[in-house]
């Protein structure tokens, strides 16, 4: 499918607003999530492979911060165990909208339950799959420590959480090397040094990253008895927490 390509911080901004999952976005969000986060397609996919090896019959698999669904459909795909159901859930009307349309045309008979939501807010129950691709960061850091005890409490036994994220570096070093091999992995992808300025400015104390220990110490306090790196791509990655 041929999506609008993403230039929404192509031209020099007079005002730079806080980044928002409005309608602007969501219409260029395929071609800006895949030329912005390092190794997207390959995390989407590798969600749908844990996700048909840890859905349980009878239980329900959450993507949580959903967008347009892209890891929605990855597990869609992959998921054999009977009646399992996909609950997605995205605080945007507008991913929403758009997800709702391409879920028409996507034939697996595998029930999707699609809600307009603050994720913080909703019931986990009787959940073996629980994803938070690339949502947790938008999250403020004082609710991350209950949200994520009350993903863990809501999952089954054998249950796993896939937590991708931005990271931050304890290490000066590593922090700007890692920065700027994003921004040479942006700018192969085509975007101008104007529109990796405006866009960072835009996401100013809007996602807020953290170190991969950091992660890892707040999902083992909550009750995760493994929590580990399985996919990292610069300052981009994926974790696998096991319940």
């Amino acid at each position: 499918m041929n999506t609008p390509k993403d230039s929404l911080y192509a031209s020099p901004l007079s005002a730079i607003n806080r980044f928002q999952f409005d309608e602007n976005v969501a219409n260029v969000f395929p071609d800006m999530i895949q030329r912005s986060v390092p190794g997207y397609a390959t995390i989407v996919h590798a969600i749908g492979l844990l996700a048909g090896r840890f859905a349980q019959p009878h239980s329900f698999c959450y993507d949580l911060g959903c967008s347009l669904g892209a890891a929605t459909l990855s597990m869609r795909q992959h998921i054999t165990a009977a009646q399992c159901q996909i609950v997605a859930v995205d605080s945007s009307a507008a991913m929403i909208k758009q997800l709702q349309i391409l879920l028409l045309s996507d034939t697996n008979p595998l029930l999707v339950e699609v809600q307009c939501a603050d994720i913080r807010d909703i019931e986990i129950n009787h959940a073996s799959v629980v994803v938070l691709n690339f949502t947790l960061q938008f999250i403020p850091l004082a609710d991350r420590l209950v949200f994520l005890k009350k993903i863990y409490q809501g999952l089954l036994p054998g249950g796993i959480l896939i937590l991708s994220e931005k990271l931050c570096f304890d290490d000066p070093r590593q922090e700007v090397l890692q920065t700027e091999m994003h921004h040479a992995f942006k700018k192969a992808q085509g975007y101008s040094e104007l529109e990796i300025s405006q866009k960072r400015t835009a996401l100013e104390n809007v996602l807020i990253p953290e170190t991969f220990l950091q992660h890892q110490q707040r999902l083992t306090a909550v009750g995760f008895s493994s929590a580990e790196v399985w996919f990292q791509y610069f300052n981009f990655a994926s974790m696998i927490a096991l319940k």
